[in-house]
């Protein structure tokens, strides 16, 4: 099972946090831009080229002491079709690496739309009989309030590819209980949302428990995080809000189990943008990253039980 892949991976790293590679060019250092911006002008082009040799760089610090990485479409997508070739390239050098990616696309649609979502991201393009693989996720995320119609088409190729999905349960914006903490008869929209990704994975449990059928659990909810913790046992948790949205390591660790396992905490600007924060030149933005990546790591660790199978 592909959620296998990920924990085989935090138990190597003994790290159980994910790099959210969500750049913009406000992000990437000047000196990198500047070369780039010379040669190809202000282009969607060059952007595409220096969001890439950024990732590149960050990639290249990072790859042997965290277990994934996490592209967000969208800050690609802004940049057009280069900024599109900018995210696969990074994805491509990411599997070279061995890193595990999850693509944060929060897909969410029905039917064959939902198909051609789970073979871009998940699965093989047929291309006049030849399969290839278009983006080379081993996990997306995705929006589930279709019901069972939106996630069905991404359980066969989850099947068939071994791949995994992290389902939209308890998100970590402010606005978040306007829709997710409300009734359904005593139950609120989070529990259900989260009973539905047991039952979606019940058929996927890997042989350490947990299903290819995640769930994205805030870290801004600790209380929420707890309590699903303990009513989700076969669903992996990926947990945004730490660092910039004001979680902290005391509230993710209401995520993990007995093993310090069952969920892995995404940072992005905080180690991305880490060259930003202190005594540190804009060459050595990687250096930076590398470094308030191990804090992570031991700002979580140190509240958890020891990482083991």
């Amino acid at each position: 099972m592909s959620m296998d892949q990920l924990i085989s991976k935090i138990v190597a790293t003994k790290n159980p946090t994910v790099v959210g590679l969500d750049p913009k060019l406000d992000y990437v250092p000047n000196y990198i831009k500047e070369k780039i911006f010379e040669k190809y002008g202000n282009t969607l082009k060059a952007a595409g080229k220096a969001l890439l040799k950024f990732n590149i760089g960050l990639i290249d610090e990072l790859y042997d002491i965290v277990p994934a990485i996490k592209p967000q479409v969208a800050y690609y997508e802004m940049y057009g079709y280069e900024g599109l070739k900018a995210l696969a390239k990074t994805i491509e050098y990411a599997k070279e690496k061995g890193l595990y990616v999850i693509i944060d696309g929060k897909r969410n649609d029905i039917g064959t739309t939902m198909d051609a979502y789970a073979t871009a991201h998940l699965g093989l393009t047929d291309v006049n009989g030849e399969k290839i693989s278009a983006f080379q996720g081993d996990c997306l995320t995705v929006n589930g309030y279709l019901g069972t119609d939106g996630i069905s088409p991404l359980l066969k190729v989850c099947n068939e590819f071994d791949k995994s999905i992290f389902v939209l349960v308890k998100t970590s914006n402010p606005s978040s209980g306007e829709l997710q903490d409300k009734l359904i008869e005593d139950h609120h929209v989070y529990e259900v949302m989260g009973e539905m990704c047991e039952t979606w994975g019940q058929d996927s449990i890997g042989k350490y428990g947990y299903s290819s059928v995640g769930a994205v659990v805030g870290a801004t909810y600790p209380e929420q995080l707890k309590e699903l913790r303990e009513k989700l046992p076969h669903t992996f948790f990926l947990v945004p809000g730490y660092g910039a949205q004001g979680g902290g390591a005391n509230d993710v660790k209401y995520a993990f189990d007995q093993n310090g396992l069952g969920a892995i905490v995404n940072s992005s600007r905080g180690i991305m943008c880490a060259y930003k924060n202190g005594d540190f030149t804009e060459k050595e933005y990687s250096k930076a990253a590398k470094l308030e990546a191990l804090r992570m790591r031991e700002d979580i660790t140190s509240v958890i039980n020891e990482i083991k199978f």
